[in-house]
């Protein structure tokens, strides 16, 4: 009977590390499907929730009428009123804004304002008049590409950026031979921008701005020259 006992137990030994292999391999398998099934079912159910409330500080900032918003695009403008429109038997709420350099009303959706930006702050106008006192960065790159460059910061809706086109176009004269039409328009379009902003931020008049910015740009012969 021991002799019998022992060829079996021999047997069983064998046959059980055949079947503890083919376990490991197939809990290994099980084990790495899991997870992704686990994985992107959490995903998908976690996902919404992180953007919704991404979206909601945005989507329910509220401004009032006489608010002073910055359009990318346009540039300041000012909130004139709050109406509800409808469009396909949907009642949306949108505010009518009023840029006053372009002679231009915009109607921009409540549930869009993302495009909008509120005005500076005083701290950042300072930061502005001191990218303004810098030398200007000057690339060896072609006009055309850097036309589109300062375009782009133009449109930016950015005031840094804003500034720093300024501050890189500013020729410290109105001497026409001293920069080309395409290079004057620009730098007038992001000066006119910049002091807009100046404007609405400091409450100060048209004149008085200028003359801020003139200085910080080392424009102060330009207005001595009729005097």
């Amino acid at each position: 009977m021991p002799k019998k006992k022992k060829t079996k137990k021999v047997k069983k030994v064998k046959i059980s590390n055949k079947s503890k292999i083919i376990k490991i391999k197939t809990k290994n398998k099980s084990n790495l499907k899991s997870p992704e099934k686990k994985g992107t079912v959490l995903g998908a159910d976690e996902k919404p929730e992180i953007k919704k409330i991404k979206k909601q500080p945005t989507e329910k900032r509220i401004y009032n009428p006489k608010d002073y918003v910055v359009y990318p695009k346009h540039g300041v403008g000012k909130i004139t009123s709050v109406e509800k429109l409808t469009i396909g038997e949907i009642d949306v709420q949108s505010y009518k804004i009023f840029v006053e350099k372009e002679k231009l009303t915009l109607t921009v959706p409540v549930n869009q304002q993302s495009k909008l930006r509120p005005i500076s702050s005083v701290n950042q106008i300072n930061k502005c008049i001191s990218i303004l006192k810098t030398k200007p960065k000057i690339k060896r790159t072609m006009w055309s590409r850097r036309a589109q460059e300062y375009d782009q910061k133009i449109n930016s809706g950015k005031i840094y950026e804003l500034s720093e086109v300024v501050k890189d176009l500013n020729k410290n004269s109105d001497i026409i031979a001293d920069q080309s039409y395409s290079e004057r328009q620009l730098f007038e379009k992001a000066y006119e921008r910049l002091k807009s902003e100046f404007e609405a931020v400091l409450k100060t008049s048209p004149e008085e701005v200028q003359k801020k910015m003139d200085k910080a740009l080392g424009r102060t012969q330009v207005e001595e020259s009729p005097e």
